[in-house]
C-alpha cells in the first residue's frame, strides 16, 4: 500500500477481535461494541479498543533498547531486563482514551476531517511497568531550571503517512513525567500479561489523566528537550481550535494553539443503544471520565432530553485522595415507570447524561459550541433516542 509515495505494509498485521467496529483498516483503528466496553471494569485485553497510526512493528523482547538522552548528565541505553529489574515495579488501573472519542457525532454536526470514532474509543487497563520518573533519575535529566520542560517520546512504528514515513512521536511536560502523583509509566505489562503488539510489547508510555496521543506504544526513546515534540502529532495533530478556523486558515493558526495534554470531563450512554425499542423496567449503562486525575463526582441523567435529571449510581474506585483517579466509572440508572406512558401504546423518549467532577467541571450541552476542525474533545451532553412500550402492548401479544 502506498500513502504520500510512501510505502508502507500492513502483510505483518497481529489478529483482532472479530467483532471490533473497525472505523479504519490500515492503519488499524477500531473500538469494541459499546455494549461489549462496559461489562466489566477492567477491559479485558482482547477487547481494549486500537488507536495504531502506521504498520505494528514486530518487536523482539530479547534485542529491545530503550535510549534516554536529550538534557541528561548519564544518557542510557537499557534493556527490557534492565527496565524490568533496575526499577521498581508498579501497577495502576487507567483508563486511555482517543482525543477523537466521539468524533463521528462532532462530523454529524459539521464535517470534520479525521478517523471516526464513535463513543468507544478509551478502554481501562491495569498496567504495570517502572516510573518514568525514576528512569529519568536515574539518567540525571536535568532540572526545569536548566531547560529541561518536556518528556519527548519516539515509538519503534515507522510508517506513519501523516509524518512521511517518520514514527509515530509525541510528548508530554517534564512536570507530569516527574511527578511522583502522576503515575507516568513505562508499562510492560497489560492486565498482568506481557503487552500485545497492537498495545505497544514490549514497551510503551502509560501517562494517565492526558489523551491517549501522549501514551506512545514500542517505545524507542526518551528525549529530555527544552522544546515539546517535533512530531507532526504534537505540533500538527490533536489541537482544538475555534470553530472560526478552517483548512483555508489553519496554517495561522497550528503554531499558537498549545497541543492537547489532560482530557476533559465526558460521559456517554452504552445502553441502550440508540433507537432500541424497550419495554419496562430496563437500565441505562454508561462510562464517565475526566483528566488530571479528577475524580468523577456524579453523573446525571434525564429522561426528557435535558429538562429534569436525577443522579446515577457510580461503580468505581474510592481511593480517598485527590487528583489519582485514572480511571473511568460506570453508571447505571433503572427506570421502572413513566408516568407519561400510562395511556399510550408507546412514548419516544431522548435519554441524555452529563458528568461533573471534584472541579465542578461538567459537560457543554451543544456539540457546536465546541466544534472544531480536527474533531477532538467531543464531550457535549450524550443523548439516545429510544421508543418505551407500555406493558399492556406485550401482554396482548
Amino acid at each position: 500500500m502506498q500513502h504520500n509515495n510512501i510505502n508502507v505494509s500492513y502483510e505483518n498485521e497481529p489478529s483482532r477481535d472479530p467483532d471490533f467496529t473497525v472505523n479504519y483498516k490500515a492503519p488499524f483503528n477500531a473500538e469494541p461494541r459499546q455494549d461489549v466496553l462496559v461489562q466489566q471494569f477492567i477491559t479485558p485485553t482482547e477487547k481494549f479498543y486500537v488507536r495504531n497510526h502506521a504498520p505494528v512493528p514486530d518487536i523482539k523482547g530479547e534485542s529491545y533498547a530503550l535510549k534516554v538522552d536529550g538534557l541528561v548528565g548519564n544518557p542510557l541505553i537499557l534493556s527490557l531486563n534492565d527496565i524490568k529489574n533496575k526499577f521498581e515495579k508498579v501497577t495502576i488501573n487507567a483508563s486511555i482514551q482517543c482525543a477523537g472519542n466521539r468524533r463521528t457525532m462532532m462530523s454529524e454536526y459539521k464535517k470534520v476531517k479525521g478517523v471516526g470514532w464513535g463513543i468507544a474509543s478509551l478502554s481501562t487497563a491495569s498496567w504495570s511497568g517502572c516510573r518514568l520518573r525514576d528512569v529519568l533519575e536515574y539518567a540525571k535529566a536535568f532540572t526545569k531550571n536548566e531547560g529541561a520542560l518536556h518528556a519527548v517520546f519516539w515509538g519503534l512504528d515507522f510508517g506513519c503517512p501523516e509524518d512521511n514515513g517518520k514514527p509515530y512521536g509525541s510528548s508530554i511536560t517534564m512536570e507530569k513525567a516527574m511527578d511522583l502523583d502522576g503515575d507516568v509509566l513505562l508499562a510492560y505489562d497489560m492486565n498482568g500479561e506481557p503487552l500485545t503488539r497492537d498495545h505497544g510489547y514490549p514497551l510503551r508510555v502509560v501517562a494517565p489523566g492526558i489523551i491517549g496521543a501522549r501514551s506512545v506504544k514500542w517505545l524507542d526513546k526518551v528525549t529530555v528537550s527544552s522544546q515539546e515534540s517535533e512530531s507532526f502529532f504534537q505540533r500538527r495533530d490533536y489541537k482544538i481550535f475555534h470553530n472560526g478556523v478552517n483548512w483555508d486558515n489553519v496554517e495561522k493558526y497550528w503554531d499558537k494553539t498549545p497541543s492537547l495534554q489532560e482530557l476533559s470531563i465526558q460521559s456517554a450512554i452504552c445502553i441502550p443503544a440508540p433507537n432500541s425499542t424497550l419495554y419496562l423496567p430496563f437500565t441505562i449503562t454508561g462510562y464517565a471520565t475526566s483528566g488530571g486525575g479528577r475524580k468523577v463526582e456524579r453523573v446525571d441523567i434525564s429522561l426528557d432530553g435535558g429538562e429534569t435529571w436525577d443522579y446515577a449510581e457510580l461503580m468505581g474506585e474510592d481511593k480517598g485522595v485527590c487528583n489519582k483517579y485514572w480511571s473511568w466509572v460506570l453508571f447505571k440508572y433503572t427506570i421502572t415507570k413513566l408516568p407519561q406512558l400510562q395511556n399510550k401504546d408507546h412514548q419516544k423518549i431522548r435519554l441524555v447524561c452529563r458528568a461533573w467532577d471534584s472541579a465542578s467541571n461538567t459537560q457543554p450541552k451543544d456539540v457546536k459550541d465546541i466544534w472544531n476542525l480536527r474533531g477532538v474533545m467531543n464531550n457535549s451532553w450524550h443523548f439516545v433516542d429510544i421508543t418505551v412500550l407500555n406493558q399492556s402492548v406485550k401482554n396482548k401479544l
